[in-house]
């Protein structure tokens, strides 16, 4: 797709927005469409992880006239944005591209390869390990004083939102790689200030986890630091491999100071 070049007046980068905003929610709108038609076999999909954690015989319950409309319609916009991720995490890189220099840009299509990558993993993980858990805790707060009818919305929507959820929040990765290898951060810190940063981690778990359960909490806190700590493994290699072991202590200052002695030496 094109980039467009770095400097442009306001009204071209805002049409230049505009162009690619449209370009996103048509193909989101264009594949809902489309998957409209397989809600049904989505929906059974989307169930499978939870059918051991319901009471033997449950089946979703619509409770009113345009419930099922609505559901079918909330289900298809869901995986249309799901298999238009890859578009509108390019379609946005790409409006910031021309910002960036010319040794930045080589960065961008890893990023976004990754980007979209730990955004299906942490989909997949939530699907396999966090659905069951997640349900099978909160029905056993009611089973024992009440009969539990399974709402469709209220299911469908509990489950889209922590796919979603576990998305985002796996994204943690490159977040944490760059400020490294950029110096925005120092290596050190992050290593030093551990404890902080996994109580941050812990308070970020309760935020993305809408179902208010401790346990999906405890997983995906500890699905963070796990991430947390490959991705600063894999930051430690490169800065290393880059500008040496001395570089892990460095600021964004020294960083660029050292950067400008390497170019005066050539």
């Amino acid at each position: 797709m094109p980039i467009g070049p770095a400097r442009m007046p306001l009204m071209d980068h805002l049409g230049e927005l505009r162009r690619r905003m449209t370009i996103v929610v048509i193909s989101v709108l264009v594949t809902a469409v489309v998957v409209y038609f397989f809600t049904p076999q989505l929906i059974d999909f989307m169930m499978y992880p939870i059918e051991s954690a319901l009471p033997e015989g449950t089946k979703l319950t619509v409770i009113t006239v345009l419930g099922g409309f609505t559901i079918r319609f909330k289900v298809a916009f869901f995986f249309g944005v799901i298999i238009c991720t890859p578009i509108i995490i390019w379609e946005v890189m790409a409006f910031f591209l021309p910002a960036l220099k010319e040794n930045e840009r080589r960065w961008v299509v890893p990023t976004v390869a990754a980007m979209v990558a730990l955004f299906f993993i942490g989909m997949i993980f939530c699907y396999f390990v966090i659905q069951k858990a997640a349900f099978g805790w909160l029905l056993d707060q009611t089973m024992d004083f009440a009969d539990v009818i399974a709402n469709a919305e209220d299911y469908l929507g509990i489950m889209m939102l922590l796919e979603v959820g576990f998305g985002v929040a796996f994204q943690l990765p490159l977040v944490i790689f760059y400020l490294s290898i950029l110096h925005l951060v120092p290596y050190s810190t992050f290593r030093t200030q551990w404890r902080y940063i996994y109580i941050g981690l812990l308070t970020l778990s309760g935020i993305f986890t809408p179902d208010a359960s401790p346990v999906t909490m405890l997983l995906m806190f500890g699905a963070l630091v796990g991430l947390y700590e490959i991705a600063l493994a894999v930051a430690r290699s490169v800065l290393v491999a880059r500008d040496g072991k001395a570089s892990l202590r460095w600021t964004r200052e020294e960083y660029e100071e050292y950067a400008l002695n390497e170019k005066s030496d050539e």
